[in-house]
């Protein structure tokens, strides 16, 4: 491993190609999967940052004297210093690299141009990717055969990177492809992009890989074409736009990825956030992603972002599909709410309407009436009402399964806007310790290799025939997805991370610690352990009602507490703040009037850990109005 000053170039390596070959497919037999991956985004690597120097916007720790810590400036905007890059990379290959079986990566590896005195140029953005992509060969590669010729041995596991609003310059601003960012990336990722998706990833900056060879695939999706700050293109519903090209190819890789009885995940690095006042995405980007996600419900396990730095989920309701908007017969009035700047209050604001839109989610009865009575006939009258009551429940929600919604998961950042955070998800091998065969391929239509189907369509788009095809659902008879049900490849759980820079810039600048020996990621939350969201597995029912929960004003006796400063820290604020505890009765006597007060604890956990857990009970209730409805 290289030292905190060094950037530790190494050699290109080759990832593995789309369709598993017959030696791929003999090695995978006899590796055993963990069960795990990784999901890390925004690290905005900064060769700029200097220690000590001022955190204020103007200065960006470039300049002046401050408080900018060896490895970074948290709770600021300041961009990563090299030294928490290539702590985390020592981090990661001492703690997880051996039990993981992938990783996806959400982009923004470059920093912010957020500096006058050293504007960022395009030489200087490629620089900090290929800086970060051998970071993941530094940790992930193979030593022994770097540079070898066979392009399915060189990395231990797959990797799936995607394009942040930061990769490019200017940023957010992504032409239609090919242009000379994709060709770029071409190159930088040409570790990653199996070799029969390069001709497409140039066209337009997206692509897939199998992780699991005939089992599970991840797509990495190119978020700049949806988003609503990308000037230089215009949604998803003209024919001539790469938003509506990127689709199509999404609808012919899943058509084909349900052919083979795989699965998929989504990843990108913009999320569809849509609020009253944030609307990441344009609208027909929306539309036509959350139809896509209903059509394919029996393929797609669930969608992972980054960008926003906050850490929280969103549910994408089905029932606001509108059919005339996916097919180009009606245009939606085009929102002014994409702005690029997410500050804390705006950040306040769209979790304060995320916690609303989840207040009007269908309740489930059955949450609130845990104990069926029993014996009398009145008692009956009651349970058959009830039981009336929650069948109207499960329709409203889509059935048992929830299927009216989907799930997209966003992951806070590297980068320490609060605290640096990675995320380790577990999904379900049952069934799956040995890989399948080789994919079917054949002539007729249905089975056209992938490249071949997206030709076809690139090709008729010149034809004045050519109409949009819409997905095809899932037949009647298939079970519910694994988003859905628990099955193998679903999502069972996952552990955030959190590297706590207020003790461990405090402690290097003390000289107690030595170089990368004490610096580490702490378990901030599981959702397998948690005792206040008590997640059973990570499917759509299990976050609708968690939404609901969150979403509510008047909340059952056990789901309140009195007073914030007591047992409602999240996990990560206990670690942060255990030092803490001789102080905390002063701390309450100094605010007692406040101790009465009852507050939703699904909330606040909500948005103590949105921030990684870097904000007070003080903060919280102040700026997001934690007292209950009478």
């Amino acid at each position: 491993m290289c030292t905190a000053a060094s950037h530790c170039l190494a050699g290109p390596v080759q990832q593995k190609p789309l369709v598993a070959t017959e030696p791929e497919l003999e090695a995978s037999k006899s590796k055993n999967l963990h069960g795990r991956f990784l999901h890390i985004t925004d690290f905005h690597l900064d060769p700029f940052y200097s220690q000590f120097s001022s955190t204020d916007d103007e200065d960006a720790c470039h300049w002046g004297q401050g408080s900018a810590g060896i490895f970074g400036a948290e709770k600021t905007d300041c961009d990563s210093p090299t030294t928490l890059i290539n702590a985390t990379f020592q981090w990661i290959n001492d703690n997880i690299r051996d039990s993981i079986d992938f990783v996806v990566w959400t982009g923004d590896s470059a920093r912010h141009d957020n500096d006058e005195l050293i504007p960022r140029s395009e030489g200087q953005v490629i620089k900090l990717n290929d800086i970060l992509v051998n970071k993941f060969v530094e940790v992930f590669g193979k030593d022994d055969n770097i540079n070898d010729t066979d392009p399915t041995n060189d990395f231990i596991i797959p990797i799936v990177p995607n394009f942040g609003n930061n990769d490019i310059l200017p940023h957010n601003i992504f032409d239609a492809g090919p242009n000379q960012w994709t060709e770029a990336f071409a190159r930088v990722w040409q570790k990653f992009i199996p070799e029969e998706q390069r001709h497409s990833f140039e066209r337009g900056g997206w692509f897939f890989v199998e992780v699991i060879p005939d089992k599970l695939a991840v797509f990495s999706l190119n978020t700049l074409y949806f988003f609503n700050s990308n000037t230089a293109v215009d949604g998803c519903a003209d024919e001539s736009e790469p938003g509506y090209e990127h689709f199509e190819w999404l609808r012919i890789q899943l058509q084909f990825i349900r052919q083979r009885g795989m699965k998929a995940i989504l990843s990108g690095h913009v999320p569809p956030a849509r609020t009253e006042s944030k609307q990441s995405w344009d609208e027909t980007c929306w539309q036509k992603y959350t139809f896509w996600l209903q059509q394919y419900r029996d393929v797609i396990i669930g969608g992972m972002y980054g960008h926003m730095n906050i850490d929280h989920f969103m549910l994408q309701d089905n029932d606001q599909i509108d059919v005339r908007v996916i097919s180009g017969e009606s245009k939606p009035v085009k929102s002014s709410l994409h702005s690029a700047d997410f500050s804390i209050q705006k950040s306040a604001d769209y979790l304060t309407e995320l916690r609303y839109r989840w207040s009007e989610l269908p309740d489930n009865l059955e949450r609130h009436n845990s104990k069926a009575s029993r014996g009398s006939r009145s008692n009956f009258n009651r349970d058959k009402k009830r039981l009336s009551k929650h069948d109207d429940f499960l329709e409203k929600i889509g059935g048992e399964w929830g299927e009216r919604y989907s799930v997209t998961l966003v992951s806070a950042s590297v980068v320490p806007n609060y605290f640096p955070t990675m995320r380790v998800f577990e999904y379900n091998t049952t069934g799956m310790e040995q890989a399948t065969g080789k994919a079917k391929m054949g002539s007729d239509d249905s089975t056209t290799p992938m490249s071949v189907e997206t030709e076809k369509y690139r090709k008729s788009r010149g034809s004045k025939k050519h109409h949009a095809k819409k997905p095809k659902p899932p037949s009647k008879s298939q079970p519910p997805g694994p988003a859905y049900s628990v099955q193998p490849l679903s999502l069972l759980s996952y552990t955030q991370y959190f590297a706590n820079l207020t003790e461990i810039n405090a402690a290097f600048a003390s000289g107690r610690h030595s170089q990368h020996r004490n610096f580490t990621y702490e378990v901030e939350y599981d959702t397998k352990t948690d005792k206040i969201f008590r997640l059973p597995d990570l499917t759509v029912r299990s976050y609708i009602d968690l939404a609901t929960r969150i979403g509510e004003y008047k909340p059952k006796q056990e789901d309140v507490w009195l007073d914030a400063s007591e047992e409602s820290q999240s996990d990560a604020s206990a670690a942060k703040k255990k030092k803490k505890h001789k102080n905390k009765k002063d701390h309450k006597k100094k605010k007692g009037h406040q101790s009465g007060k009852a507050i939703n604890k699904f909330w606040y956990t909500f948005v103590d850990r949105a921030y990684v857990g870097t904000k007070s009970a003080e903060d919280i209730r102040d700026q997001f109005g934690m007292d209950l409805e009478d």
